[in-house]
């Protein structure tokens, strides 16, 4: 795929940007994303090839009706291409090098595949926001960057909901997630409470969020105290304790402002090539 071959608006939006060094690596940024995508290729063929003979008339109809399918496809990736290009251009010229970098179209390439995988707009948007992110912000390597899309790609809106509430008020309980998302309580053998756990599991076990607990000065986790008196009940713990408090571990802390930050400042001071 080359510039050539690119529909009227990517190529108009492409010569707006002047002829400079931004402009190249512009055009390296859209082929990664549109290269990442398997059906766009298929979709530019077939838009340039469609015939109009009698004989095929029935292989015209499916054709049309898979490329309307996918020309608001299509739309769509074309406002999110350019929606990042406006957030990067906003980051000063000082980060061209870093958007024409491998390492940043293979993020790119990367993220495109799980936008294109993407159930909905809120996943997409957080998608958009972690590419442009990552072209100003160091907080973390590529490395763990690239952990970061295999979480969007993984995680579904609930996931993100919890992760949202944590985020708004560090310390809730299980039982403050809960209300806060759906506003009355369920019985703890219902599908509902099952679900909710999971949620809680994921999360915790892929290292998003984590019990809080009290540090030394130099950051090492201190033990609970053990209580001297442990009284039995029959009754297993409720899916929606309330006294155990819940925060993200600071990996979490950075997914957020990687994918839920619409505007971050840049951190010139990190360099963590």
């Amino acid at each position: 795929m080359n510039e050539e071959t690119l529909p009227k608006y990517y190529q108009s939006e492409i010569a707006k940007t002047s002829k400079t060094t931004k402009q190249r690596a512009f055009e390296k940024f859209v082929m990664a994303a549109l290269g990442s995508i398997p059906w766009v290729g298929g979709f530019l063929t077939a838009a340039m090839s469609l015939k109009t003979e009698e004989g095929s008339i029935r292989q015209n109809i499916l054709q049309n009706q898979w490329l309307e399918e996918h020309e608001s496809k299509m739309k769509r990736l074309g406002e999110t291409i350019f929606s990042i290009r406006q957030r990067i251009e906003n980051l000063g010229e000082e980060i061209e090098e870093r958007i024409q970098s491998e390492s940043y179209l293979d993020l790119v390439r990367k993220s495109f595949r799980t936008w294109d995988r993407a159930d909905t707009d809120e996943k997409r948007k957080y998608v958009a926001n972690l590419i442009s992110n990552a072209a100003g912000t160091r907080l973390c390597n590529d490395d763990v960057v690239r952990l970061f899309i295999d979480w969007l790609n993984s995680y579904h809106e609930a996931h993100f909901s919890v992760i949202r509430k944590i985020y708004k008020e560090p310390g809730c309980t299980r039982y403050d997630i809960w209300m806060e998302i759906h506003r009355e309580l369920v019985r703890e053998d219902s599908a509902e409470a099952d679900l909710f756990k999971l949620l809680i599991r994921d999360l915790s076990t892929g290292g998003v969020i984590r019990q809080a607990r009290e540090t030394t000065d130099d950051g090492r986790f201190l033990k609970k105290p053990i209580p001297r008196k442990i009284q039995s009940s029959r009754i297993m713990e409720s899916a929606f304790e309330d006294t155990k408090q819940y925060v993200l571990t600071e990996l979490g802390e950075q997914f957020v402002h990687y994918t839920m930050s619409e505007i971050v400042m840049r951190i010139e001071s990190l360099n963590l090539d």
